[in-house]
């Protein structure tokens, strides 16, 4: 089984933009969740996947549903949970999670129960709310689809070139998408030249991008499809993500949520039966089944050529605001190996149970094996780690991840840290590491 069915996803919805539903001030005896509210968004999913009647993927997206309060990890389910937990209330089950379970949008198994886990509070605009809902309800179905969750690095997406290149992709989908006739599929043929050679620039590039696309991308694509009442609304909705997402701090781990719908619904437009074509691929990859689809040929065209059509979606520019920022970016991952790599650090290894929550806009690959993340929860056997001011998760050859680190504050001791918070279990204890200032939890002999 995947690694990856064991660790759990914070999924921030991009392009939510709205307040919350369900946040209030009532008194302290209210629970954390309003359950009537809960009721009724979890009518709207049931709704939404009824609308859809199993078109997109074969089989019902709607199922076992979880609202968690992060904070309180009071949750809100739309049934009962096989192992008694959760105690019914009108016409839902409430309960607390466990320490050991970081509250996440993704899929959960707990008392003998797969889940959809969705964080409260939920956006205030309905379209949003369902499109958020519907999108971890994929999440809870995919592996049974042949479409496995992964969560690679995409380190290359966060250089100057890969950023120039991802952003001229998208704007070639944006026209792409505003556009019909021949306008149309000579900008679907543009996104996929820019895309081809981004990729050849890195060798595990086209093997990355699309499995984090088919994790999600098909899932953000499903929640668009689902929360839109006509094809013109998923569009728009497409729309609006490739424009937010301009410029935006990094896109190793966000660019699938906005890559996935546009090629999605380009797809829908060209060949209803994309998906279950996607499904049979021995090498599952959208833009290709898009090239397909629109009979783009998936040509090498010179530098010369890629400048020149570079040139329609003003490519020059791009260039010089990705040149400027790359000065900073470089001098931002020396400060973090430094931070995290070369200075005093805490580590702690993979063990049982080991699972983590973090936000997919603030994540920064530092190098292949390692990756930053401006906030980040981890639980495992040794005990749950908070680190709201950052984190590494270090991988090994192979991309399993092995370890978290953390900075230490020289000549402060290890209880008093500031800048993150570690519960540490009974067996488990903190010893000198290989480095100089570095410590490590191990368990006790």
């Amino acid at each position: 089984m995947s690694f990856f069915r064991t660790f759990l996803i914070f999924f921030i919805v991009i392009l939510a933009g709205n307040g919350p539903l369900g946040a209030f001030s009532k008194p302290d005896d209210t629970p954390p969740i309003d359950l009537a509210v809960a009721a009724k968004a979890f009518e709207e999913a049931r709704i939404a996947s009824d609308r859809d009647g199993g078109a997109l993927w074969g089989k019902p997206l709607y199922g076992p549903l979880l609202f968690v309060n992060p904070e309180t990890k009071f949750a809100v389910a739309n049934q009962a949970d096989v192992e008694g937990k959760l105690a019914k209330q009108g016409t839902v089950w409430t309960g607390t999670l466990p320490e050991t379970v970081s509250p996440a949008n993704t899929a959960l198994d707990w008392a003998g129960v797969r889940w959809t886990m969705v964080m409260w509070p939920l956006p205030q605009a309905k379209e949003s709310r369902v499109r958020l809902m519907l999108h971890e309800c994929f999440h809870r179905i995919q592996d049974d689809l042949g479409l496995p969750a992964a969560s690679p690095g995409n380190v290359h997406l966060d250089t100057r070139d890969g950023r120039v290149w991802l952003q001229l992709e998208w704007r070639a989908l944006e026209r792409a998408l505003v556009s019909t006739g021949e306008t149309r599929r000579r900008a679907v043929a543009d996104a996929i030249a820019f895309r081809n050679h981004r990729q050849s620039l890195t060798s595990a590039a086209a093997t990355e991008e699309n499995a984090l696309e088919c994790n999600e991308g098909l899932a953000e694509y499903t929640g668009v499809r689902c929360a839109a009442l006509a094809p013109e609304d998923a569009v728009a909705d497409a729309l609006v993500a490739l424009r937010r997402a301009r410029g935006a701090k990094s896109f190793s781990r966000s660019f699938a949520y906005v890559s996935g719908p546009a090629y999605g619904v380009l797809l829908d437009a060209a060949d209803p039966a994309w998906r279950q074509k996607l499904r049979a691929m021995k090498k599952k990859d959208m833009a290709a089944a898009c090239a397909a689809a629109w009979r783009v040929q998936n040509s090498k065209p010179t530098k010369a050529n890629l400048l020149e059509r570079a040139a329609r979606y003003d490519g020059s520019t791009l260039i010089a605001v990705e040149t400027e920022r790359e000065t900073a970016h470089l001098a931002r991952l020396a400060d973090l190996r430094a931070r995290f790599l070369d200075g005093p650090a805490l580590v702690l290894p993979v063990a049982d149970g080991f699972n983590f929550s973090f936000d997919p806009n603030d994540v920064t690959p530092v190098d292949d094996r390692m990756t930053f993340y401006g906030s980040l929860r981890v639980v495992a056997a040794w005990g749950v780690l908070e680190a709201p001011r950052g984190a590494v998760l270090v991988r090994n050859a192979q991309g399993d991840i092995i370890s978290t680190r953390v900075p230490l504050a020289p000549n402060v001791p290890f209880d008093q840290q500031k800048e993150w918070n570690l519960q540490l279990a009974a067996n488990w204890h903190a010893v000198p590491g290989e480095r100089a200032g570095e410590l490590r939890i191990l368990p006790k002999e």
